[in-house]
């Protein structure tokens, strides 16, 4: 016998579902039970459907973390889709699916779908209120790349556009908000775009003298802020941004790579080697963090979902905007003797050691030897040596700084935080035992479950500051009691 003949594929990949029965012949119940086999047999993998009615109208374009758990959900005899999508039920006739192999390609593509379509029971994705839109300042020396709601930048009492915003090139909505804010990490890493919001003037002379942040020496930005790349470089990247949103990544890999041959050809071996550079850091997009990366994975084993942990503690802090980085400080000594300070460093709730700093305490000598055993005066110390640079406009802040201890240690940082000209974002507390937060400017302490994802990330910060204090701490002790 034959083989059978291979399921035909559009140009887009879209795969056709197998002929349906004439509308009409079937009961509803007869119709929903075929469309839900036919769901259950789709590849498990990423992708976004196209609910269509027996005229083949696209009724309405949603994606999938894992396409038949997703589509086939749908036609669950108990599903309840709640009012706006209900009705659609009654219309749908057949199905087209488009497979991907990440997530967050599934959620440009959904993006795209919704866009050119407008399918009718999408209608109410469409609200600028509701949601999100990615936005790049096209008119800056330096684009960044935004998530905003707001994707006119107009403010809501004066009507007025934000001068960054005009000639913005926006894409959107977007319908999940949590995928989106997922995706632009990973995209950071291949484009090295900024996400911050500096006014960036080319040329400026404090450019000279700024500090880049994390991301900069995590290899996730070129530090435009330090003018570390020129605007036409960093253009070019933008450049490319742009055309990856708006194309498949297989077109795109195409297309880098034949520049990549004309900068070769042309001997501009620098250029070729960054295009090449982009190509490889697309096609690994999806590969687990390993030492290579300059995380330390062993260090993750007990906090197997960052990315859902950095959005537990911003929703648990009423941040805004997602928490990229985050730096604890802690104190040690023993009886007075050797006092020493910490601060440690994670990014993308992963712990990044490039980036660990160890302080002697020396302001402080209460007692006889010269020794310090106050552990208020010490926090004090240590946020004003670390965040002198940044309390001066030369460098940025953390999202969130942690402070171990309870609320009488987050009142020694505030007060050293005040002594600086701009303030820091964020300042918290973890309390031992009870594991009690607490927040700058409220009242009372936030108490989490202990299972919450944001409060172990806190925990895993606070223990890491705690024993790189002792580390240090120790190795002092042994110098003191060897004579070394």
């Amino acid at each position: 016998m034959d083989d059978p003949d291979p399921i035909p594929v559009d140009e887009e990949g879209l795969q056709a579902a197998d002929a349906p029965p004439p509308w009409g012949t079937e009961s509803r119940a007869e119709r929903l039970a075929r469309l839900g086999r036919e769901a259950r047999d789709l590849p498990g993998v990423p992708g976004v459907y196209l609910m269509k009615d027996h005229k083949g109208v696209v009724l309405y374009v949603g994606k999938a973390k894992k396409l038949p758990d997703r589509v086939s959900s749908y036609f669950v005899p108990s599903t309840d889709l709640g009012p706006r999508k209900s009705p659609m039920l009654d219309e749908v006739h057949t199905f087209d699916v488009l497979a991907f192999e990440t997530e967050w390609e599934a959620v440009l593509a959904e993006n795209r779908l919704i866009k050119d379509i407008h399918p009718r029971y999408n209608a109410m994705q469409t609200d600028d209120k509701t949601f999100p839109y990615l936005a790049i300042t096209m008119r800056e020396d330096y684009p960044r790349v935004v998530i905003t709601r707001n994707p006119t930048g107009a403010d809501s009492k004066t009507g007025e556009l934000a001068p960054e915003m005009r000639g913005a090139k926006v894409f959107g909505p977007f319908t999940d908000a949590g995928a989106l804010r997922e995706a632009l990490p990973q995209l950071q890493k291949v484009f090295k775009y900024r996400t911050c919001s500096l006014d960036i003037k080319h040329g400026d002379p404090k450019n000279r003298r700024f500090r880049p942040c994390l991301l900069a020496a995590i290899g996730q930005c070129t530090a435009p802020c330090n003018e570390s790349i020129s605007p036409e470089a960093y253009r070019r990247d933008i450049d490319r941004f742009v055309r990856f949103i708006g194309s498949k990544r297989s077109a795109m890999i195409r297309e880098l790579r034949a520049e990549m041959e004309v900068a070769a050809a042309s001997r501009d071996f620098e250029q070729a080697a960054a295009i090449r550079d982009q190509v490889r850091a697309i096609e690994r997009l999806d590969r687990r963090a390993t030492v290579a990366d300059q995380w330390q994975p062993e260090a993750e084993l007990e906090y197997r979902d960052p990315v859902k942990a950095t959005r537990s503690l911003a929703r648990t802090l009423g941040l805004d905007k997602p928490v990229r980085c985050i730096e604890g400080i802690d104190i040690a000594h023993l009886q007075g003797g050797e006092t020493v300070g910490s601060k440690v460093c994670f990014v993308d709730g992963r712990p990044f050691k490039d980036e660990y700093r160890r302080f002697r305490i020396n302001s402080v000598s209460n007692l006889p030897g010269g020794r310090a055993n106050d552990d208020y005066a010490s926090i004090r110390e240590v946020v004003s040596r670390r965040y002198r640079e940044a309390g001066a406009g030369e460098e940025l802040y953390p999202d969130v700084v942690l402070i171990d201890g309870g609320l009488g240690q987050l009142h020694a940082a505030l007060e050293a935080f005040e002594t600086l000209d701009v303030q820091p974002p964020m300042v918290i507390s973890l309390a031992k035992k009870e594991e009690l937060i607490y927040v700058q400017e409220r009242a009372e302490p936030v108490r989490l479950a202990r299972t919450n994802a944001g409060l172990r990330l806190c925990q895993q910060v606070r223990d890491e500051a705690h024993r790189f204090a002792q580390q240090y701490h120790h190795l002092l002790r042994k110098k003191k009691t060897l004579g070394e």
